[in-house]
């Protein structure tokens, strides 16, 4: 996820870099063959742009709130993910530890916390389509591990243990039959995360619609030095970069909001979110040892 400052100037130029330069070669292009043969002037009424350009405008917006309505529902569902999480932990340690304070009971509730730490990495890794065992290994041990592995999709595994383990405590009497609903209905709020991010993941922003758009944008920069030589000459390469860019810039920031799980620079910011919660669950847990991340200097956090 992008920061409030720092972001750079590199980062920005970066994105439509190409785009400068092919809009600077046309624009040039078409001036120097204006003010150098005569007989080809070709110019195109003002009106015939700014029309275009305000249609452009309106599928640009309207692509952007869409784009933007992508990005805030996968952070909407990941800050329901850190909710859930603690709610978790705080259930199985006031209704296991509380009602049962052996050490079964102690190691069942340590087991279950870490696999949920362990399920927030994993998420994380199988939206950006990554695999990291040595961050799965760090919190489960290594039988869970050659267990929840046999999945195609680990976080189900993982909540798939988190429910044996579930079960394991009603019948040890650790719980009751309420309080074990209870836990469950909060397993299945996280099992419901995971599959609404899924699809957003697995849902393709209409190629179609993004094929107008990009055609529209193309003309409307085609048009736009024949229209404004007449009036500004050879300035007229500046600005039709300016514009441009601007239009482009605008397009590039809603391609790169409507994944928010592709390991962006603009995605939801899923490791930073999973360390916090395993910060507060392993507090809860009262660990002594809680691991301390290096706080990068950048103008993002993933």
């Amino acid at each position: 996820m992008l920061l409030k400052k720092n972001i750079p100037f590199k980062y920005v130029f970066g994105k439509v870099k190409y785009e400068i330069l092919v809009v600077f070669l046309y624009g040039t292009t078409i001036a120097l063959l204006y003010e150098n043969y005569h007989d080809i002037r070709i110019s195109i009424p003002i009106a015939v742009p700014t029309v275009l350009g305000t249609v452009l405008s309106l599928l640009l917006g309207f692509r952007s709130n869409q784009a933007y309505d992508r990005w805030w529902e996968a952070r909407h569902i990941w800050g329901a993910i850190v909710n859930d999480g603690r709610t978790l932990t705080r259930q199985l340690l006031g209704f296991v530890k509380s009602s049962y304070d052996g050490d079964g009971a102690q190691q069942l509730c340590d087991r279950m916390v870490r696999r949920q730490i362990a399920w927030n990495y994993a998420l994380a890794q199988h939206l950006r389509g990554q695999s990291n065992p040595r961050e799965l290994r760090k919190y489960i041990s290594a039988e869970e591990y050659e267990y929840v592995t046999s999945y195609t999709v680990v976080p189900s595994g993982l909540l798939e243990m988190q429910s044996q383990d579930l079960t394991k405590a009603l019948d040890e009497g650790w719980i009751n039959t309420f309080q074990q609903v209870e836990i469950d209905r909060t397993l299945s709020r996280l099992c419901d995360s995971m599959g609404k991010c899924e699809r957003i993941k697995n849902t393709v922003f209409p190629a179609t619609y993004s094929l107008y758009i990009h055609f529209t944008l193309l003309l409307f920069i085609g048009l736009l030095p024949f229209s404004l030589i007449d009036y500004f000459g050879y300035v007229e390469i500046l600005i039709t970069v300016a514009i441009a860019v601007s239009f482009s810039l605008i397009e590039k920031m809603a391609i790169h909001l409507q994944d928010p799980f592709e390991n962006k620079p603009t995605d939801t910011p899923m490791t930073t979110i999973s360390r916090n919660i395993e910060r507060d669950l392993f507090q809860m847990l009262r660990e002594k040892s809680i691991p301390e991340y290096k706080k990068e200097d950048a103008f993002y956090v993933m």
